[in-house]
C-alpha cells in the first residue's frame, strides 16, 4: 500500500483527468467497429479507473459514472 499527500487543487486536477479518460471510454464503448476483445479490455480500464475516481470524488459524482455490468453488453 501507498500514501500520497494531495492538496485540494491536485485532487481536482486528478478528478478531471479520470473523468475525461472515462467519458472517452465510454464513448468509445458505443462504437460499433471496435472489437468485443478491445471493448472488454476497455471495461477493465473503465473499473480501474472508477475505483480511483471514488477515492477522490463525492458519492454524486461517482453516481453518474456508476455502470451496471449489463450496460452495452449483447446477450449470447
Amino acid at each position: 500500500m501507498l500514501g500520497l499527500l494531495v492538496n485540494e487543487k491536485e485532487i481536482k486536477e486528478i478528478e478531471y483527468l479520470i473523468k475525461r479518460e472515462m467519458d472517452e471510454i465510454l464513448f468509445d464503448l458505443k462504437d460499433n467497429r471496435i472489437d468485443h476483445i478491445v471493448k472488454r479490455a476497455m471495461e477493465e480500464r473503465y473499473k480501474i479507473l472508477f475505483t480511483l475516481f471514488r477515492r477522490v470524488a463525492s458519492p454524486n459524482e461517482c453516481l453518474k459514472y456508476m455502470r451496471s455490468d449489463r450496460v452495452g453488453r449483447k446477450k449470447g
